[in-house]
């Protein structure tokens, strides 16, 4: 079986389960994208519009999103997004712990699937799923290894809707994801820096989890 249709597998199995937040949502949203990917972009859950038409960050984030892709010569066909739980909590509140228990089964398929060389974690609680004691602020545009998988914490896109200082730290982030993608596979497991501008990347391994 391909990476596509191990996918689209997944992808109906997220839409034919039944979780605790089935009975509230209009329907589940599995992840989207190229399943041959180098980069993964994990996000939090669906909001209104994503419930509404069953595809992750096709909301106002969702098209600050295509953008900041289009600085760095990505589109999102190029890439696979996904959420760390499938269905919308109520009124899009954050989600609870035993709401991404529930769904860290899905989320962990679509990783063994893609295998992606990059995975992008979009805000505090696609981090907290990998890095349950780092703050997002603290650790935003630090690329991390661990078990052989580099991670790369950045804030949520909507951090950019609702404070316009974020935009350029956003942008900037971006910036570092094509220099990361292509030092990866050279990388030491030790702390490196990147001579390459915007501010030096690095990537270390500890162990986070």
């Amino acid at each position: 079986m391909s990476k596509d249709e191990e996918i689209k597998k997944i992808a109906k199995d997220v839409k034919e389960h039944q979780c605790s937040l089935r009975a509230t949502c209009i329907q589940a949203v599995p992840g989207y994208g190229n399943a041959n990917t180098e980069v993964v972009f994990i996000g939090e859950a669906p909001g209104r519009s994503e419930d509404e038409q069953g595809k992750p960050f096709v909301g106002a984030a969702g098209k600050l999103l295509d953008k900041l892709l289009s600085t760095i010569g990505l589109k999102r066909e190029d890439i696979y997004i996904t959420n760390i739980v499938k269905c919308r909590p109520p009124g899009n509140r954050d989600p609870k712990p035993e709401e991404v228990a529930e769904h860290a089964h899905f989320l962990t398929q679509e990783l063994d699937i893609i295998k992606p060389k990059l995975i992008v974690l979009l805000g505090r609680h696609a981090l907290n799923r990998f890095m349950p004691n780092e703050k997002i602020s603290a650790v935003r545009g630090k690329a991390k290894r661990k078990d052989n998988q580099v991670y790369f914490p950045i804030y949520h896109p909507a951090a950019a809707l609702h404070n316009p200082n974020f935009s350029k730290i956003l942008e900037d982030d971006f910036k570092k994801i094509p220099i990361l993608l292509k030092k990866i596979d050279e990388l030491s497991p030790q702390v490196v820096q990147s001579r390459t501008k915007p501010e030096a990347v690095k990537i270390t391994q500890e162990t986070l989890i």
